[in-house]
């Protein structure tokens, strides 16, 4: 039995097969399974030369300098640790954040967490198309504001949003910018130093490297003192004393080829997906009732999500089970079975949002692939629309 044709890319992506055999080199008795921290021998040491090498990889992919990596087990980590990291250790100079109700439930459920512990979090509601303004964001900082924290592409609409933009009205102010990158690399450009962000969180696996890695960068934006974060865990002092625990050096090391692999994003790979995504999308407008989510003038070429009117959102994806593999939106909630929160942020109404469909383009994606999901979907939703009477 032929496996699903996979169009689910922006949830998690394949091990490129170079990025598993440099990775493989960290395992064994004969490659670098050291322990990165082990200064004292030869082993530690050869570990530790390749954890600084994939240090600056990573760097060099995403603008920032080699010192700006933390390593966590990925974009979920990241985001807590800059999130309570920042809350805490400014907790005397403010208690106020602002961020979107778009955002990633990584970054949603730590800011209600800090609500119930006292602090204040604004929610800013994007346009019809996902777009925050950067007006938006200037009318939001109030005077104890210590941390905003936006993300750059959307993880279930692909919308890009001005980070730069945001990032001088950061700066003016005085509250220290957080950016959710993890659907950024290798699909539009990402200048951690140019956009004036202070801590931004990374992600291996939609890079075709492997899950559980990933990196919080800090930098101080050339400001006096930099930003300073309370640790999560204890115990090592790795990482500068900010995220104990032994390095996985075959992880790290697989990030770090992953991110050179990926950046920059080459411009004919982008116009490739984007044809496929074009394809996509005109034949499945062809269905009628379909709407778009998400504004494709400001959004990165590998994320198409759209909603299906008359069409009950459990009944399609159990339609299209075992013959294409997407997702109704994040896969961190996609088992949640309810409509999604950022398409209800959008304006779509329940109906609309429970019944999208979020399809993931990437490396491996090809016309054949656009060809049978057009069929695949379409064919579901003609059915399901006969059977509803509609």
């Amino acid at each position: 039995m032929s496996r699903p044709v996979y169009l689910d890319y922006a949830a998690t992506t394949p091990v490129d097969p170079r990025v598993a055999a440099a990775m493989a080199q960290c395992l064994t008795a004969e490659g670098d399974f050291g322990n990165p921290a082990s200064a004292s021998h030869e082993y530690g040491e050869a570990a530790a030369a390749r954890v600084a090498k994939a240090r600056a990889q990573v760097a060099a992919a995403v603008g920032a300098e080699p010192q700006d990596v933390v390593w966590t087990s990925g974009a979920t980590e990241a985001n807590n640790l800059a999130i309570f990291g920042v809350a805490e250790y400014y907790r005397e100079q403010g208690r106020h954040i602002v961020t979107a109700r778009t955002e990633h439930k990584a970054v949603l459920d730590p800011c209600r967490e800090l609500e119930r512990r006292g602090w204040r979090v604004t929610y800013l509601v994007p346009d019809a198309g996902g777009i925050l303004r950067p007006e938006q964001i200037a009318a939001a900082l109030q005077p104890d504001t210590v941390l905003v924290s936006i993300m750059h592409v959307n993880n279930e609409i692909g919308v890009i949003q001005d980070i730069a933009a945001l990032g001088a009205i950061c700066a003016a102010h005085g509250a220290w910018l957080h950016v959710d990158a993890a659907q950024s690399v290798g699909k539009c450009a990402v200048a951690f130093a140019e956009f004036g962000v202070d801590l931004m969180s990374l992600s291996a696996h939609k890079v075709y490297g492997p899950k559980g890695v990933g990196a919080l960068l800090l930098s101080g934006r050339g400001r006096a003192e930099k930003v300073h974060l309370r640790a999560l865990q204890f115990g090592g002092g790795q990482e500068r004393g900010m995220r104990a625990g032994t390095v996985a050096t075959h992880q790290v090391v697989g990030m770090g080829l992953a991110f050179e692999m990926a950046a920059p994003a080459a411009p004919e790979e982008s116009q490739r997906i984007a044809g496929l995504r074009e394809q996509l999308w005109q034949g499945l407008a062809g269905l009628g009732g379909v709407f778009r989510n998400g504004d494709p003038r400001h959004s990165v070429p590998h994320v198409l999500n759209v909603s299906f009117a008359d069409v009950e959102g459990e009944s399609l994806l159990a339609a299209i089970r075992g013959q294409l593999a997407v997702s109704t939106g994040s896969a961190c909630t996609s088992a949640l079975q309810e409509p999604s929160y950022v398409l209800r942020a959008l304006g779509r109404d329940d109906q609309l949002s429970e019944s999208s469909l979020r399809f993931g383009l990437g490396r491996f994606s090809s016309e054949t692939d656009i060809e049978t999901a057009v069929a695949v979907v379409g064919g579901a939703v003609t059915r399901l629309r006969r059977v509803g009477g509609r």
